[in-house]
């Protein structure tokens, strides 16, 4: 189980043993993309990555395609129709019947039914195709600068050039290979406009519900193309991205323009919430870190809770701020994430994403399905 865990938080090793292997499993990779989720009755005990309320609905969603929804607050689940059966990553709703799902292979899901069942409207090697025309773009964009620039600044547009030219050649080798590369998180303002966010920096955005998609990702200042983990709308309307390497992106115009934040912490962030309140930011990832800002980014103050569980997801309702990570480790704050109570769970399972239920309890997924909780993480039983 933590090999498949380490697929959603992107272990460097998992990342390149997927790589690796690209070659031999091609027609493995296409076998899913189009292979339908196996109906199960274990799919509620099986490794889940996300979940997300669709109305009084909730849905989450796993590894084998696997998405399975409740209408009674997680007392009892059913099993949605699934037309892939890789790891699915992220899942978010933009109103209570629109939803998306994100996964392994470059894999975004459609549903229209809150969940019930599922379509097909993106793979990677459909991503692939749409990052390597932006590419085109800015390739020519570029030449067309360098025949125009004074001699004085052409040799460096020149190298800027052949750095445009190099990413061209690795991303037509990638589409060579096939849809390896995952999809991590998806995030929805309506029923019409969204982005999905991945591996080695894609990110790709839509305008009318996933019919057609662009790449975002030239508008973001990540020319290292690091992995994008996480992405959420806090308080006051800004948009959030975090990834790896301390990344921190913001947007104040819905998503229009992004600016990068200098980040305090140099390793993966996995997950981004609000407080709250507005243009305040919780960010956090490897062994427990957790910052908080209270100006879009702008400044930082790590918060120590005393943990050092990588924390892979996180959930804010009026003032309470719940955090889950690895190791079974739940923390809550009542405060609006001034302090943090960390409460490890006795299975040690780790836990990917949590939705508040019904009264003060929490609805975790992760390694060891789903499971109802009391508002500390306990279990109710």
């Amino acid at each position: 189980m933590a090999t498949s865990l380490m697929c959603k938080t992107l272990g460097a090793a998992c990342l390149g043993l997927s790589m690796a292997c690209a070659s031999p499993v091609a027609f493995a990779i296409k076998d899913v993309i189009e292979t339908p989720a196996r109906a199960t009755q274990l799919a509620p005990e099986n490794l889940l990555n996300d979940v997300a309320r669709a109305g009084d609905r909730i849905v989450a969603v796993g590894e084998r395609g696997h998405i399975i929804y409740s209408d009674d607050e997680g007392q009892s689940w059913t099993q949605a129709d699934v037309p892939v059966s890789v790891t699915l990553t992220g899942l978010d709703f933009g109103s209570e019947s629109e939803g998306w799902a994100t996964g392994h292979s470059g894999v975004v899901l459609h549903s229209g039914d809150a969940g019930a069942t599922w379509q097909l409207q993106l793979t990677g090697i459909r991503a692939a195709e749409l990052a390597i025309e932006s590419q085109e773009e800015a390739i020519a964009k570029m030449e067309t600068r360098v025949e125009e620039a004074p001699e004085e600044e052409k040799a460096d547009l020149e190298w800027a050039l052949d750095d445009l030219y190099f990413a061209l050649e690795n991303m037509q080798s990638d589409l060579d290979i096939g849809p390896v590369n995952p999809f991590l998180d998806v995030w929805f303002a309506d029923d019409q406009r969204g982005f999905v966010l991945g591996a080695y920096g894609m990110l790709f955005h839509t305008a009318d519900g996933g019919e057609t998609w662009q790449d975002w990702s030239p508008k973001l200042d990540n020319s290292q193309n690091f992995h994008l983990n996480a992405m959420t709308r806090i308080g006051g309307g800004a948009l959030v991205i975090v990834g790896e390497a301390g990344q921190i992106h913001v947007s104040v115009d819905g998503g229009e323009s992004w600016e990068r934040r200098e980040s305090p912490y140099p390793g993966s962030l996995f997950g981004v919430t609000g407080t709250g309140g507005v243009n305040e930011i919780l960010a956090f990832g490897l062994r427990g870190t957790l910052m908080f800002s209270t100006d879009l980014g702008s400044s930082w103050k790590m918060v120590n809770t005393g943990s050092t569980a990588t924390l892979n997801d996180g959930v804010t309702e009026d003032s309470r701020i719940v955090l889950v990570g690895n190791g079974g480790a739940v923390l809550t704050s009542g405060d609006s994430g001034d302090t943090f109570r960390e409460y490890l769970r006795n299975d040690r399972q780790g836990v990917m994403s949590v939705v508040p239920v019904s009264g003060t309890n929490l609805l975790l997924v992760g390694e060891g399905g789903a499971e109802l909780t009391a508002a500390q993480g306990k279990n109710l039983q």
